[in-house]
């Protein structure tokens, strides 16, 4: 029997693939477009919190892509307080198998696909949701994923004003200047919330709290105007359900359920159900269901992260890798 082996892409690897804008938003779409179709499998995310004094848990995610011959899991540690120590808040490993037989496949370095594919998302989801003329952008939080966020938004929309906050002045100057330097525009650095949000076409909440705290108002949200929660602790107000035309998710099924995620308080009081909710992202991808439909809407697109999203870029990455001869072929077995 010839010896087993798996491809292993590192975080250098990944890093010398050089995806464009438009590769990782291909990738993504790929797997939105084989949810829309019935091509995939999501179990939901569950959740492994090893001591609560460690102000952090692990995410699993799993999923499988039948256009992609690929089953994954994505495991990621999300942890407040890790910029403390140097570390990013986000570490993780994503593992990939031939869904026929079980073997593996390819182990990734994950961390910088969670935070590609996570801004992708949002972009996607902008894409269908925000008016085609928005301009303007409030961010609010600076993690890893703060960053594709933005720069894949500015992608789509070429953003006119940029605005970042976030509750380190530090965290919030850097996010500000790396940004400025990558998209060759400037970007205003906010002191708080609502100078950051109010008024913005697309409003992105990506804060880092430590327990649910309603710091972004409802009255601040300008009619026709697109937000974008996906804070692990919710930071809206239960009133923010109230004004939207339209409420789009990536994956109700992971959004009805678990301890988190930023319209939690809103499924469990029922202002947030599979009545009132418009559509998942990829319904309106596939064109099963319509998007923005007039100017004055004003819309909301809450994405827990989808296994599928993962799966996908981390297979755009492998075929990329496999042509440039990046990553180590390791012996299983």
């Amino acid at each position: 029997m010839e010896p087993v082996r798996f491809t292993f892409l590192n975080g250098s690897d990944i890093e010398q693939l050089e995806l464009s804008d438009a590769e990782v938003l291909d990738a993504v779409e790929q797997g939105l477009r084989a949810q829309g179709r019935g091509e995939t499998v999501i179990e939901p995310r569950v959740h492994l919190m090893p001591d609560p004094a460690f102000n952090g848990h692990f995410n699993v995610l799993r999923g499988y892509v039948a256009p992609l011959g690929l089953a994954g899991v994505k495991i990621v540690g999300d942890y407040v307080d890790n910029y403390k120590a140097g570390l990013p808040s986000e570490m993780a490993l994503l593992n990939l198998f031939d869904p026929r037989t079980g073997m593996p496949v390819a182990i990734l370095d994950a961390t910088a696909i969670t935070e590609m594919r996570t801004g992708a998302v949002t972009a996607l989801g902008a894409r269908h949701l925000a008016r085609p003329d928005a301009k303007v952008l409030g961010h609010i939080g600076a993690r890893a994923t703060s960053y594709w966020n933005v720069r894949l938004l500015d992608r789509i929309f070429d953003l006119t004003e940029i605005r970042v906050h976030s509750r380190r002045p530090e965290s919030r100057k850097a996010f500000a200047e790396r940004l400025e330097r990558d998209l060759g525009k400037p970007v205003v650095v906010t002191e708080d919330w609502r100078s950051c949000v109010e008024g913005a076409d697309i409003v992105v909440e990506a804060s880092r709290l430590e327990r649910p705290e309603p710091l972004l108002k409802t009255e601040w949200i300008t009619p026709g105007a697109l937000v974008v929660p996906y804070g692990t602790m919710s930071a809206v107000e239960l009133s923010l359900t109230d004004v939207m035309d339209k409420i789009v998710v990536d994956d109700w099924g992971q959004c009805r359920s678990g301890p988190f995620g930023a319209l939690r308080a809103h499924v469990e009081s029922g202002r947030l159900s599979e009545a009132t909710l418009h559509a998942e992202l990829c319904e309106i991808v596939v064109g099963d269901k319509p998007g923005r439909e007039r100017a004055d809407e004003t819309t909301l697109f809450w994405h827990r992260g989808l296994s599928l999203s993962d799966i996908a870029l981390g297979a755009a990455m492998l075929a990329k890798a496999e042509e440039r001869g990046l990553g180590q072929k390791l012996r299983f077995s």
